[in-house]
């Protein structure tokens, strides 16, 4: 992943910055919320790890600017605190922070909200994968899976996102299907139920 460590401080900077270099992560690295800022807007960065506070701009006018932003591309943010108030959580939470590690940092600690990070950008991805092309039949509307399988479209937005879905009739079909139905079955008035 490409991660943007905004902390002001060199001993946190520098745990951070080893801990990540080990996983492999390219890693950009700015001393205050102006350059990591900066740096955001002309890399293409998946997570911020940010220090509250910061010179010049401070980690969560960051994140309010990052949250801003009108490019698409979602970017996981991690607060670095020692502020650990509910008010605080609250606000951080309110400018669109994601997660949170308390300083002084642990590295293990670290590791573990990257891998959150990580799954999320994942979900978020493949999101965005099923809303952007979905291959649909013009006539039944069945979609096509990655493996050229047709499936209806409950059962395949069930199985890629878990939900359930509860059939009814729009107006315009009951209009147009139902109510000729029924009138052709004899009853004078379909919108209104026998008595029993």
């Amino acid at each position: 992943m490409n991660i943007l460590i905004a902390e002001d401080d060199p001993v946190s900077q520098r745990i951070v910055r080893l801990t990540l270099e080990k996983q492999g992560h390219q890693l950009y690295i700015a001393d205050d919320g102006e350059e990591a800022w900066e740096l955001i807007m002309y890399h293409p960065i998946h997570v911020v790890i940010s220090d509250w506070l910061m010179p010049k701009l401070s980690g969560l006018e960051l994140c309010r600017k990052v949250r801003g932003r009108r490019r698409r591309e979602y970017v996981y943010f991690i607060l670095v605190t020692a502020l650990s108030s509910q008010e605080n959580f609250n606000e951080a939470m309110e400018a669109g922070v994601d997660d949170f590690l308390n300083k002084p940092l642990r590295p293990d600690a670290l590791l573990t909200r990257l891998r959150v990070a990580s799954r999320i950008l994942d979900f978020i991805s493949q999101i965005r994968e099923l809303k952007r092309l979905l291959p649909i039949c013009m006539y039944c509307k069945n979609i096509r899976d990655d493996q050229s399988y047709w499936h209806q479209i409950e059962s395949y937005i069930h199985e890629q996102t878990g939900t359930d879905f509860i059939h009814s009739i729009c107006p315009d079909c009951f209009e147009k299907k139902v109510k000729p139905e029924l009138e052709g079955l004899g009853d004078p008035d379909p919108a209104s139920p026998k008595p029993a």
